[in-house]
């Protein structure tokens, strides 16, 4: 029945008739059309010197926006402009996994035509919140520190928010390679045309690829296919979803995808809000990410790249992403100065469904490592200095004694993904470490008392 429901509204979406205008004017990005009366959303194709598609993006009295999806060079007054939907569609099946594609669903890739796919909506209905079941099940990335420290769920959304150059595509390549989900899906959301090749051989890799769709909109493409290859990534992880799979998306980045609204919002005559932002940008983001989770059926993990711009706080795409993702993964550049990899900052990150997934071993360890890690933050000034003197604090002489240790557990080589990838196995690695830091613990307090009666005596 769903799937006579499918079809129905692909019908729905499909013009009966030709519907066709012309261009009035170019002015910027956007062209303004008379004559044809669609609504916003539908694509329509520009046939001008090159046969040109494009998007209705608003309406200005009689006359149509549309913003193309390449350039407006050569499109001069008078062009024709045919209707080709009434709602964007994207191609979806089993054939496009090990498959490049870009934002319109054509192969990028030198393996030929995709054969056997079926249009599915690249805005669908919202879910029904009623049918998604609790995240009660742990998700394995392959990533020691992620999986220890901030342990991931089936269907959570987390972002992965990092300045530039910290690693965090490499930090999404690892998670792609070791993740125990059926399918991935990885949305290249407006990356420099070489991070693309870079991505697919050296991150991903040739066994990843084999269960993966990765789709492409690199940043010299119009705004327009930014925002589609956003939207055409979470629609393929949908159908494998439905399919009853556990799909990983992978999104790089979740920033650009807002600059490419923000392009298209002040094209279209928005006017700026918080930083040059449109109030568009901020009602798109809850609409994508919500597509992702858990269902009755199967669930997509999200993860979701995020550009920092200067402080987190400040920075309006982190405070808007945050308010809406199950968590986030903080990459600090100092520790990235240091050679410690990954560079995740412990203590700046959280995964909100941490706590339902992981047994109370697992929970009170990993609380244990926090504390510590806080403590070592404390003491290190002092340290670097030479400032501290062993047995002023406990708990410092117990960070400091303990921290090679954690950083064992913790760093991790940038090609080195864990070949036991078993959430368990993870859980009893820090469990372990846990009870090494509780066997130091009682050494330390023994040593001090030691030392308390040594110089009691001489008193």
């Amino acid at each position: 029945m769903t799937r006579i429901a499918e079809q129905l509204e692909i019908l729905e979406q499909s013009p009966l008739i030709e519907m066709q205008g012309q261009i009035l004017e170019v002015r910027g990005l956007a062209c303004r059309v008379g004559g044809i009366s669609v609504p916003v959303g539908a694509m329509v194709r520009i046939d001008s010197r090159q046969t040109l598609l494009g998007e209705v993006v608003g309406f200005d009295s009689d006359e149509v926006i549309v913003m193309p999806f390449g350039s407006t060079g050569g499109i001069k007054r008078g062009d024709p402009v045919v209707l080709v939907q009434m709602a964007q569609m994207v191609p979806v099946g089993d054939n496009l996994l090990g498959r490049v594609i870009n934002s319109l669903g054509q192969p990028l890739d030198s393996k030929g035509p995709i054969t056997g796919v079926g249009p599915r909506s690249l805005n669908p209905k919202v879910w029904d919140p009623m049918d998604r079941p609790l995240i009660d099940e742990p998700l394995a990335t392959g990533v020691r520190v992620v999986d220890s420290m901030m342990s991931l769920g089936r269907g959570q959304r987390i972002g992965i928010f990092a300045p530039p150059g910290v690693g965090k595509s490499t930090l999404l390549g690892m998670m792609a390679r070791g993740a125990s989900a059926d399918v991935i899906v990885v949305g290249l959301v407006g990356e420099r045309g070489r991070e693309v090749q870079d991505f697919i051989k050296k991150q991903l890799g040739e066994e990843g690829l084999k269960r993966a769709v990765v789709v492409v909109a690199t940043g010299d493409e119009s705004p327009l296919l930014r925002i589609r290859a956003a939207q055409s990534a979470t629609t393929v992880a949908e159908y494998f979803r439905d399919q009853g799979k556990d799909v990983l998306l992978i999104m790089d980045s979740l920033t650009r995808f807002c600059q490419a609204q923000r392009q298209v919002g002040l094209a279209t005559g928005e006017p700026p809000a918080t930083k040059g932002f449109t109030p568009s940008v901020f009602a798109m983001l809850p609409v994508l990410l919500e597509r992702s989770g858990r269902t009755s059926v199967g669930s997509i993990t999200g993860l979701y790249a995020v550009l920092v711009e200067g402080d987190i706080d400040e920075d309006p795409i982190s405070e808007a992403a945050r308010g809406v993702l199950d968590g986030h993964i903080l990459l600090s550049r100092e520790m990235a100065h240091r050679n410690y990899w990954p560079a995740v900052d412990v203590l700046g990150s959280i995964s909100r469904v941490a706590d339902d997934i992981i047994d109370a071993q697992h929970s009170a360890a990993s609380a244990q490592v926090r504390r510590l890690l806080a403590a070592y933050g404390d003491v290190e000034d002092l340290l670097n200095i030479g400032a501290y003197a062993n047995g002023s604090n406990e708990e410092f002489d117990l960070a400091i004694t303990c921290k090679p240790a954690i950083d064992q557990l913790m760093m991790q080589g940038r090609s080195e993904v864990s070949n036991k990838t078993d959430f368990a196995h993870t859980s009893k690695q820090l469990i372990a470490l846990n009870h090494l830091i509780q066997e130091r613990r009682g050494k330390l307090t023994t040593q001090q008392q030691r030392q308390q009666q040594t110089q009691a005596q001489r008193r």
